[in-house]
C-alpha cells in the first residue's frame, strides 16, 4: 500500500515547486514580489465576451449537460476562424472538437491514441504537456533538442525515426514554441509532413500564441499544406488570444480519424464545458477583432520594455518575434549553477520570480523563462531590480557559487 501510482511515479518532481515555495515565503514576510513566472495573462477578457457569458447564463436551459465534443456554433466559428486566418477548409462535424483548454485536448488525445511503449517524438525544451500527457498515457519518449534553433530539426526528426524501435507514432511539433518563443514559415513543415507521410506517423500541432506576433508575419497553420489534414490534429486555445485563461476553452481540428478518437474518447470523461462558456467563445471567434490587436500590443510593450531593461543592466537578450514570454539564456557567470538555482537566487536577490528552463526538459537549463504577465510599470522596475542585483554581484561574483536555501 506504500507503493507509488504507476503512472505518477513516471513524472519528474515538479521543479517549479520550489521557487513557488520561495516565493510564497517571501510575499508572507512582506516583501514585493515580481512575478514573471507564470505565463497567466493579467487582463480582463474583453467587455462584448463577458456580456455574452452573463446573457447566455441568464437562460436556465444552458445549465443542463453540454456537447462533450462542443456545441454546433462554437464549432462552425471554429471553422469560420481557419477559413478567415489560414484559407483552410474545416468540417464543422468531423474535423473539430471543443476542448476545455488545449491542454486537456492533448492530453485526451494522447490517452485515446497511445497503447503503453508507444514511441512519441517531442521537442525539448517544450510546453510540460506535450511530453507528459504521453507519459501518462504509457508511452515512451525520444527528445528532439531544439534549444538552439531549429534549422536542424527535420535532420533530427528523420534520424530518430531510423533509430527508433518500435517506430514513433507520433511526432509533437509548437510553434510559435513556448518555451523558447520560436517561430517558423509554412515552409518549415513541408518536409516534416512529407516525412511523416512517408513513414505513417501522427502530426500533433500547438499554436496557441498564433495570434499573439510582433513582426507582422502571422504564424502559419500546418493544415495549410493540404497533406497534412490526414495525419494532423492541430490545437488551439482561446486563453491567450483573448485573456480568457481561466474559461477552459479550446479547439482541436483536422484529421477525421484523430478529432473521431478525441471525441469518442472526450464522451467517455466530459460532458465539454460549461454551454455558456462554449457561448461566449463563439462570440470571441466570431466577433470584432480589435481586442486581439490591442493583446497583441500589450505584449509588444511589455516584451520591449524587458529587452531594453535587461540590456541596461547588462543582460542581452535576443527579442521574441512571438508568444508571451522572454526566453533567456542565463548569464555566463550563474550558468553553471543551473536554472533553478539560478530562479532562486534572481528570487532571492532581486525579488523577481521567473521560470526555470530546467522545467521545460533538460536541454533547456542555461536559460530562463520571462512570463509577460505585468505591466510595462512592473517589468521595468524587476529590470532595475536585476540591474542592482548583476552589479552588486559583480555579473556574478561569490553568488555564482551560492546555493540558495
Amino acid at each position: 500500500m506504500n507503493e507509488e501510482f504507476h503512472r505518477i511515479k513516471r513524472l519528474p518532481p515538479y521543479v517549479f515547486a520550489e521557487v513557488n515555495a520561495m516565493k510564497a515565503r517571501a510575499r508572507a514576510a512582506g516583501e514585493d514580489i515580481i512575478d514573471l513566472g507564470m505565463g497567466n495573462p493579467d487582463q480582463p477578457t474583453p467587455p462584448h465576451i463577458v456580456e455574452k457569458l452573463v446573457e447566455a447564463v441568464r437562460n436556465p436551459k444552458t445549465h443542463r449537460y453540454s456537447m462533450s465534443r462542443g456545441i454546433p456554433g462554437l464549432r462552425k466559428a471554429i471553422s469560420a476562424y481557419y477559413k478567415r486566418r489560414f484559407d483552410v477548409d474545416i468540417d464543422p462535424e468531423t474535423e473539430a472538437c471543443v476542448t476545455i483548454g488545449s491542454k486537456e485536448g492533448l492530453a485526451n488525445l494522447a490517452q485515446a491514441i497511445t497503447s503503453p511503449g508507444d514511441v512519441i517524438l517531442v521537442p525539448n525544451p517544450s510546453y510540460p504537456i506535450h511530453p507528459f500527457g504521453f507519459m501518462l498515457a504509457g508511452a515512451a519518449l525520444r527528445h528532439i533538442p531544439v534549444v538552439e534553433g531549429v534549422d536542424n530539426f527535420v535532420e533530427t526528426l528523420e534520424r530518430a525515426i531510423r533509430h527508433s524501435v518500435p517506430k514513433p507514432i507520433a511526432v509533437i511539433v509548437s510553434f510559435p514554441a513556448n518555451p523558447t518563443t520560436q517561430t517558423v514559415t509554412l515552409d518549415f513543415y513541408r518536409p516534416i509532413v512529407e516525412l511523416c507521410l512517408k513513414h505513417g506517423i501522427y502530426i500533433l500541432s500547438d499554436i496557441a500564441y498564433a495570434e499573439i506576433y510582433f513582426d507582422g508575419n502571422p504564424p502559419p497553420s500546418i493544415l495549410q499544406i493540404p497533406e497534412a489534414r490526414d495525419i494532423t490534429v492541430e490545437f488551439n486555445s482561446l486563453s491567450k488570444t483573448y485573456n480568457m485563461p481561466g474559461w477552459r476553452v479550446g479547439f482541436g481540428v483536422g484529421s477525421k480519424k484523430l478529432i473521431g478518437a478525441l471525441a469518442k474518447f472526450k464522451s467517455y470523461v466530459d460532458y465539454g464545458a460549461f454551454t455558456p462558456i462554449q457561448v461566449a467563445a463563439t462570440a470571441a471567434l466570431n466577433g470584432p477583432q480589435d481586442c486581439v490587436e490591442e493583446i497583441r500590443q500589450m505584449y509588444k510593450a511589455r516584451r520591449d520594455a524587458l529587452i531594453d531593461g535587461l540590456a541596461s543592466a547588462g543582460w542581452d537578450v535576443p527579442p521574441p518575434a512571438a508568444t508571451m514570454f522572454v526566453w533567456a539564456r542565463i548569464p555566463e557567470p550563474f550558468r553553471a549553477m543551473g536554472s533553478l538555482e539560478f530562479s532562486k537566487l534572481l528570487l532571492q536577490e532581486a525579488q523577481v520570480a521567473v521560470s526555470p528552463g530546467i522545467g521545460f526538459g533538460e536541454y533547456g537549463d542555461e536559460h530562463v523563462r520571462f512570463g509577460l504577465v505585468e505591466n510595462v510599470q512592473r517589468i521595468r522596475q524587476a529590470c532595475r531590480n536585476i540591474r542592482g542585483f548583476l552589479h552588486r554581484t559583480g555579473n556574478g561574483g561569490d553568488a555564482a557559487s551560492k546555493k540558495v536555501i
